[in-house]
């Protein structure tokens, strides 16, 4: 079986709704997710957008969201998720706007793609208090059992 992510506020492909954005109420849309690895032992959630700062000419990927082990118990994440509710042992990494938690969809120009990207581990991290995208991703190598991708898109 496939490790499958959703949402119910957009589907793979769609238009994220204003409320998950910064011209909104810039809050994390609820996640839900299945078929997690039997051996796996952690998860990993990250959020970015590859075309910063303009689709027609990216420069960057910008990063919007590091959650890292999660646990493979866990099955969902509520909208506008607080740091308190995460599940029992889920750690932060920083955004590009150098804090923990959701940064919604900003983008200056055009329409963006967000990747919402899971992964599932056969170990769990560290604690590499607040990584980057960087260092968290360079922990996860070799360890990576699953993944799975849902694509939202924005424009204000």
């Amino acid at each position: 079986m496939t490790l499958i992510l959703t949402s119910d506020a957009f589907g793979n492909g769609g238009e994220i709704p204003r409320q998950y954005t910064c011209t909104g109420e810039d809050r994390s849309p609820s996640l839900a997710w299945e078929n997690v690895p039997a051996n796996a032992r952690s998860l990993v959630l990250i959020v970015d957008d590859p075309d910063a700062p303009d689709p027609a000419a990216p420069k960057m990927t910008w990063v919007h969201w590091l959650l890292y082990n999660l646990p493979p118990s866990a099955t969902t994440l509520p909208e506008q998720v607080t740091t308190a509710q995460l599940p029992t042992g889920t750690l932060e990494g920083l955004n590009d706007w150098q804090r923990t938690g959701y940064g919604g969809p900003c983008p200056p120009i055009g329409r963006h793609r967000y990747f919402f990207k899971l992964y599932g581990l056969d170990r769990i991290l560290a604690d590499l208090r607040q990584p980057t995208k960087k260092q968290l991703e360079a922990a996860m190598q070799g360890h990576i059992l699953a993944r799975t991708e849902l694509i939202g898109t924005y424009q204000k």
